[in-house]
């Protein structure tokens, strides 16, 4: 594998600067489940709270007969409940190496940012959760008043709504039924024709525009796929200069760490952030022990039991996957045994 990455290594340490094409896979290590893998998927999961389809919980027009379903989602997925992933920080020393020229993504979770990654370098293909508008009249809604009115079950079943036209308001996340943000369309007018390095990472390249970018890079680019499969033009035009890395992208997080000699600054800087993140947190600290290890503890499970939790009126979604991983380290010995798969947040 360190063969493999070498051309990769040499172009970074020519100073070539890297753009990022990612998607799900990389939030899937903080405790986010991508939305197309069979059975742990979010699509597949989300079936199970008996939608018409289960795209509809990100379709327009259903959001409007139907919000419900969309905001039992969004309490599991708003910003601050999720630890930024390895490949997330490496994001960030790529920034501070002056290695960054941009990051396109369809990841809605803003872990790009929370990571340190400048917003002005982000470009959310996909939208995010940073801000809110009403559907009907566009007005905006402060991401602290969207998230009082969330809590406030009482009132309209805790869906916020518009003080001015009483429509209904979500985050700025492109639905199906909507166009992607402008900013996106005139950011790549600009880079896609600049591009040394394009590295692709956890993305399945189905969802057009974005799964189109890596094969308008320019001949010339160096284009890296970080991926579980061979997909989008990596699989269907495949060029002679392409590096295909089936791995996690956290492993290759760790391995370009390792062969750019920034591993030390890479866990200085995850220790660092992880002080601060628990620092503001209101999530206890078994819960985000959880982030690291849902996946493999649960297969996803602790996700979408919370899920379901919230639809049936039952455990609060952070009680519940604290109870997940409660069951799942209850052999444990002491507290120092719980405090060693804490830790695994940096290994």
């Amino acid at each position: 594998m360190e063969n493999k990455v070498r051309p990769l290594v040499d172009a970074l340490k020519l100073g070539k600067k890297a753009v990022f094409f990612l998607g799900a896979g990389v939030s899937t290590s903080c405790g986010i489940p991508d939305f197309r893998s069979p059975k742990t998927g979010l699509y597949a999961q989300l079936e199970r709270l008996k939608l018409p389809y289960p795209e509809a919980v990100f379709d327009i027009d259903y959001f409007r007969e139907s919000p419900q379903a969309f905001y039992t989602l969004c309490e599991e997925l708003y910003p601050g409940k999720f630890f930024p992933s390895k490949f997330h920080f490496l994001l960030r020393l790529f920034q501070e190496k002056d290695l960054l020229q941009k990051v396109y993504t369809q990841n809605i979770d803003t872990l790009e940012q929370l990571a340190g990654v400048d917003p002005e370098k982000i470009i959310a293909a996909h939208g995010s959760f940073a801000d809110n508008h009403c559907i009907e009249c566009q007005e905006r809604m402060a991401p602290e008043v969207l998230k009082a009115q969330m809590s406030k079950k009482s009132e309209n079943d805790g869906i916020p709504t518009c003080k001015k036209c009483q429509g209904y308001v979500k985050p700025d996340i492109v639905f199906f039924g909507e166009g992607l943000p402008v900013e996106f369309f005139d950011n790549w007018d600009e880079d896609s024709a600049n591009v040394d390095v394009a590295i692709v990472a956890g993305t399945s390249l189905t969802v057009y525009p974005f799964a189109g970018l890596p094969a308008e890079c320019p001949k010339s680019s160096l284009r890296v796929l970080i991926n579980n499969e061979i997909v989008g033009d990596f699989k269907l035009s495949r060029r002679k200069s392409d590096i295909i890395l089936k791995k996690t992208c956290d492993e290759i997080a760790l391995l370009l760490a390792l062969e750019l000699g920034w591993n030390d600054e890479l866990d200085t800087l995850i220790e660092a952030e992880k002080a601060k993140f628990l620092s503001k947190s209101d999530i206890s600290r078994t819960t985000i022990a959880a982030l690291d290890d849902s996946v493999e503890l649960t297969d996803s499970g602790a996700f979408v039991d919370a899920l379901e939790s919230q639809a049936d009126g039952q455990l609060d979604a952070s009680e519940k996957m604290a109870k997940k991983v409660a069951e799942a380290i209850k052999d444990t010995e002491d507290e120092k045994a719980l405090e060693k798969d804490f830790e695994k947040l940096t290994v």
